[in-house]
């Protein structure tokens, strides 16, 4: 069964960037950039029938494309870090959206997670890594220097363990309504 979750991609250009900021932390395990994505919704495990039930869903959403920019660097875990993250600015365009992504989700009788929306890319997932390494790095690397960039669509990705990181494959894109 795969793994479901629902994403924005990251450009090309946005993904160079973070990437060229992946080293100098013990204990970092970095994400390949390919993997880099902007999580609206995790659903999980899924048959065959969530995952109709799940394209079903977010294809009944309408919102408009927004622009976005990512925006200083962070730390999920706060006694024991095991996450590395890139902010995005939470625009009222990408708060809407993954409001409506949520909602959909939710009314198709998906039981998500009840966390706080925290707009983020995560950069590598840490092991044994030390408080004050990650807000030395946090500190000289946080004025990432990326320009914004416009989000026309979101996807619905599947998830597949694999040995150093996982893969991850669009299953369906859904395009947002032009600006007016």
């Amino acid at each position: 069964m795969p793994r479901l979750f629902v994403a924005l991609s990251i450009p090309d250009a946005v993904a160079s960037a973070l990437a060229r900021l992946q080293n100098g932390v013990d204990g970092a395990r970095w994400r390949p950039r390919e993997n880099f994505h902007l999580t609206l919704a995790f659903i999980g495990e899924t048959d065959r029938h969530g995952f109709q039930t799940a394209i079903d869903a977010l294809a009944r959403i309408d919102a408009p494309a927004f622009e976005i920019k990512l925006s200083g660097l962070g730390v999920f875990g706060e006694k024991k870090p095991r996450a590395l993250w890139a902010g995005a600015e939470a625009v009222p365009g990408l708060v809407h959206l993954q409001s409506k992504v949520e909602t959909a989700l939710r009314r198709a009788g998906f039981n998500l997670e009840r966390r706080r929306f925290t707009p983020h890319v995560t950069l590598a997932y840490l092991k044994g890594a030390r408080r004050e390494d990650l807000a030395a790095f946090c500190s000289v690397n946080g004025l990432i220097g990326v320009q914004p960039f416009r989000v026309d669509e979101f996807h619905l990705y599947s998830s597949r363990l694999g040995g150093e990181a996982s893969h991850y494959e669009i299953e369906a894109s859904y395009a947002l309504s032009s600006s007016k």
